[in-house]
C-alpha cells in the first residue's frame, strides 16, 4: 500500500515529487523510489523531521515501533499524522504518540490499491483533529480518488468494502472472463470484454444516479436471455455469496 500511495502522489498534481520523502529499510525499494524522483532514506525521522504530513504505512504488528521511533522527532504544534494500517486502534495510537501530555494531529485512513491510478476508494477517521485539519488531508486524498470521512468503528466495514473489495471486483473480472473463452473469445479478448463492460456499468450508474436496480430493468427485457442469466446467478447464489464475504471479511 505504501508504493501504491507514492505512485499516487507522483502522478497527480497536490505535491511536487521533490517535496515527497519516503523511508524503508530496504535499498532495492529505495532505489525505485529514487527512480521515481521522490527522496528515498533508511531513516524513519529523518522522512518525518519537517514533512508537513507524515503518513505511516507499515503492517499492523509495525506500527507500534515505527510511531515510538519517530515521536521524538515530531513537532506536535505543525505536523500531522496519518496512518495506514487496519485493525490498528485509536486508542493504541494515542498511547503510542503522547508526548508530554499533548497529542499530534492524527488520522487513521484505509484507501485501496487503485490508490496508484489515482481511483482509490479512501475512508478517513479522524483521531485528533480540527476542522481545517481534517479539510487538509481529504484534500490530498481526494487528488487520488474518492474520499468519505468516516468514524473508527466504520473503518472495518470500510477496508472490507473497499480494500477488500477490489480484489472481489477483480475475481468477479476473472470469472467472467474464463466464461467468455468458454463462449469463445481468446482470453484476452473476453478479458478486456469484461473490464469495458464493468467500466461501462459504473459510469452509466455515475451519470444517471440511478440505483443498479433499476439500471438492470433496462436490459432485461421480459423472457430474454439477461434475466435468465441472472436469475440462474440468483438460484446459485449471487448476491448471498458477495454479502457473506463481505461479513466474512469484516470479522
Amino acid at each position: 500500500m505504501g508504493g501504491a500511495m507514492v505512485e499516487g502522489l507522483i502522478k497527480g498534481d497536490y505535491i511536487q515529487n521533490e517535496d515527497i520523502c519516503v523511508a524503508d529499510p530496504s535499498r532495492p525499494m529505495r532505489d525505485k523510489f529514487a527512480d521515481m524522483g521522490v527522496t528515498a532514506t533508511p531513516s524513519n525521522q529523518l522522512a518525518a523531521q519537517g514533512a508537513d504530513i507524515v503518513c505511516v504505512v507499515v503492517k499492523p504488528w509495525l506500527v507500534e515501533q515505527v510511531l515510538t521511533g519517530i515521536r521524538d522527532v515530531m513537532d506536535y504544534d505543525q505536523q500531522t499524522l496519518v496512518v495506514v494500517a487496519a485493525g490498528v486502534k485509536s486508542e493504541s495510537i494515542v498511547e503510542w504518540m503522547t508526548k508530554e501530555g499533548k497529542m499530534i494531529s492524527t488520522f487513521l485512513v484505509i484507501p485501496n490499491i487503485a490508490i496508484a491510478q489515482l481511483e482509490s476508494m479512501t475512508f478517513i477517521a479522524p483521531v485528533v483533529a480540527d476542522a481545517q485539519q481534517i479539510a487538509k488531508v481529504k484534500e490530498l486524498f481526494d487528488t487520488m480518488g474518492h474520499t468519505i470521512i468516516t468514524d473508527e468503528q466504520h473503518l472495518g466495514a470500510g477496508t472490507t468494502l473497499a480494500s477488500c473489495g477490489i480484489a472481489y471486483a477483480m475475481r468477479y473480472i476473472r470469472a467472467a472472463s474464463e466464461g467468455g473463452v468458454e463462449l469463445g473469445f481468446k482470453a484476452d479478448d473476453a478479458k478486456q470484454i469484461v473490464m469495458q463492460t464493468m467500466k461501462g456499468a459504473v459510469t452509466l450508474l455515475e451519470a444517471t444516479g440511478l440505483h443498479p436496480e433499476a439500471a438492470i430493468d433496462l436490459v432485461t427485457t421480459p423472457g430474454g436471455v439477461t434475466i435468465k442469466g441472472l436469475n440462474e446467478m440468483e438460484h446459485n447464489g449471487f448476491t448471498s455469496s458477495v454479502i457473506k464475504g463481505l461479513k466474512a471479511g469484516a470479522k
